[in-house]
């Protein structure tokens, strides 16, 4: 073979190596572009769900507010369970008990609620999380997240047995909402430690479904020692476990 036939055989294979090196590289590119897709694709579809998980759990606590956590164990009962009548019950709490008198004629309900989840130990070891002393005077239990924005996993309305004139006695109970919503009551309640005008909002006011029997003077020393950091509205500086609920 010639020379010159020599160097063009020569450069051909070059020319062809050069070519499977492309082609190589082409579908390594392929590739890598179809497993960065994969991977995109699987981060977007991880992302959604917890963006729709975030939305379907969260919400706004109020001044008395309530919001969901979900959760299979607890179901809301009919209004019925109430039985249209008088419950009496103890709210036994690490300073000391609270006799109480549910009215399930009044607010059914709510009552209905208490009472099954009294009855099923979901207050047990929750905490008073909040404390008012300023404008109303109230302590807001029954958040097993003891954060403002737990519940049972489901809420109720519309609001129950609101004072028309938007007065609350020393000794009442009343279920807590959010702000605008008369459907947002779950297992959040305050006990009013000194009368207290909470004027109605759109949602109508707040459902009270009964009233302190006896143990006022226990709330009452909560709300003396006062709020956490010296604020009128925030976790009480004395902390307050509810052990266990009674009804009957």
């Amino acid at each position: 073979m010639s020379p010159s036939k020599r160097e063009r055989e020569a450069a051909r294979r070059r020319y062809e190596r050069y070519q499977q090196h492309l082609v190589a590289n082409k579908a390594r590119r392929i590739q890598r572009r179809k497993t960065s897709g994969a991977v995109l694709a699987v981060l977007v579809i991880v992302l959604a769900i917890s963006l729709t998980a975030a939305i379907a759990n969260r919400g706004t606590p109020d001044v008395a507010g309530s919001t969901p956590s979900p959760s299979a164990k607890y179901t809301l009962p009919p209004p019925s369970a109430a039985q249209a009548r008088t419950w009496t019950g103890t709210i036994t709490m690490n300073v000391g008990k609270i006799g109480i008198e549910l009215n399930g004629a009044k607010a059914p309900q709510a009552v209905a609620s208490f009472v099954s989840l009294a009855g099923k130990g979901f207050f047990d070891g929750t905490k008073c999380h909040r404390l008012v002393t300023s404008g109303i005077k109230v302590l807001q239990c029954g958040d097993p997240t003891g954060t403002g924005s737990g519940g049972p996993g489901y809420t109720f309305g519309p609001v129950e047995n609101a004072p028309k004139d938007g007065v609350y006695p020393a000794g009442t109970i009343a279920m807590a909402r959010t702000s605008d919503n008369g459907s947002s009551m779950g297992s959040q309640f305050f006990l009013v430690y000194e009368d207290s005008t909470i004027p109605a909002d759109t949602a109508g006011g707040y459902t009270v479904f009964g009233r302190m029997t006896s143990g006022l003077d226990v709330v009452t020393a909560v709300a003396d020692a006062g709020v956490k950091g010296g604020k009128t509205d925030g976790p009480p500086a004395t902390d307050v476990t509810i052990q266990g609920v009674e009804t009957q």
